[in-house]
């Protein structure tokens, strides 16, 4: 006779625990958005869960950013109070417990007897306050308060510190705008304006595959694309190359299918492979032959650039790579931080060179990674 066994589910201590990481994990995603009202507003709603009680209050120097728990006249009267009840950890970041005679609102009815108002803190600085409301206070309530908190302030520090990494990364990205379009439009232009008497037709193709050269790589918008587009881009680059050094330039795409999808920053191809181009041949009289490769390695997409060009000192490569440098090879530098930024030291250039041994610069970048998305 078949037996069914009963499930297991821990201890109740177990449950308890799971029960409270299943609620932080459900505030996570909103108190990473910052502390704004919307914000703190969809958080409180679990972190009041977290505390089981009456009421809790997120307060900064402007005013109550979020209130959850009694409503109707109770929330009226005790909202009201929260900023003056704040203001003294507000400036010195002590937490304060507050009893009936700082809190009631005199109705016997109200669960609101005692308040506890812990900090929130982000780079040793008050940013806001948590309020918990209780029938009474407690060693154990403080405790929970301050820990929650402390959750609290950590998921706003990480906020703080994605918006400072997207900062970071849109200053890089003006950077190599500006350093791509000196150089690089000169040229194009040139070589565009050779055709126009000789091969108008031509000199309409190139006017056109500059044209959309120019409206990506300075479009506004998001600092993620798709592998796929960024190597279209690469193509109109080289066309426009291939303009200008004619059979001297041969060039040779391996992509893999199945990684064109994947998201990566923006701008991080094109200046490996100008970079090629411009070590690779210019200065030269021979052909330079340049590789690009994208292949699939698992749970990640690999690229790399090749050249067969003069190479270069391996110190001068490290100098650009740390920002020591102010040679026309700083691209790879912007490029080498920007995905450092985006998916930690692990995911940097590596550079392959010697002097009279061509150049290869590859990297790899995770195909699913938490916040790279492409936009259009």
């Amino acid at each position: 006779m078949f037996e069914r066994r009963r499930q297991h589910f821990g201890t109740p201590a177990d449950k308890a625990t799971y029960a409270t990481l299943h609620t932080a994990s459900l505030a996570t995603p909103h108190l990473r958005e910052g502390l704004t009202p919307a914000a703190a507003g969809r958080a409180s709603k679990h972190l009041r869960d977290l505390l089981g009680t009456a009421a809790i209050a997120i307060c900064d120097s402007t005013g109550v950013l979020a209130w959850d728990g009694v409503g109707g006249a109770y929330e009226s009267h005790h909202r009201g109070d929260v900023r003056q009840l704040a203001a003294a950890t507000l400036r010195t970041g002590r937490t304060a417990v507050l009893g009936p005679g700082d809190v009631a609102c005199g109705d016997p009815q109200c669960p609101v007897r005692a308040a506890v108002v812990a900090p929130i803190v982000t780079e040793d600085r008050v940013v806001a306050v948590l309020v918990a409301y209780s029938p009474r206070s407690s060693a154990a309530l403080v405790r929970a308060t301050e820990e929650v908190a402390a959750f609290v302030s950590g998921q706003v520090e990480l906020a703080e510190l994605n918006k400072e990494r997207t900062r970071a990364m849109e200053a890089e990205l003006r950077a190599l705008r500006a350093q791509i379009s000196p150089h690089f439009i000169y040229n194009a232009l040139a070589a565009i304006a050779s055709f126009v008497r000789t091969d108008p037709e031509r000199a309409r193709e190139l006017l056109l595959e500059f044209a959309d050269f120019s409206r990506y790589a300075l479009r506004r918008g998001g600092e993620f694309t798709t592998l796929a587009d960024e190597l279209r881009n690469v193509e109109r680059y080289l066309v426009l190359e291939q303009a200008r050094f004619g059979d001297r330039l041969t060039v040779s795409l391996l992509i893999a299918p199945e990684v064109l999808s994947v998201a990566i920053p923006f701008l991080v191809v094109q200046p490996l492979v100008e970079n090629a181009v411009r070590h690779g041949l210019e200065g030269t009289t021979g052909v330079g032959r340049i590789t690009i490769r994208a292949k699939d390695s698992g749970s990640e997409a690999e690229i790399s650039v090749d050249d067969d060009g003069a190479g270069s000192d391996p110190e001068v490569i490290r100098a650009a790579l740390s920002g020591e440098s102010d040679t026309e090879s700083m691209g790879l530098g912007n490029v080498d931080a920007r995905l450092r930024q985006v998916y930690g030291d692990a995911y940097g250039l590596v550079v392959e060179t010697a002097p009279g041994a061509g150049t290869r610069v590859t990297f790899r970048v995770p195909k699913y990674s938490s916040g790279v998305h492409a936009t259009a």
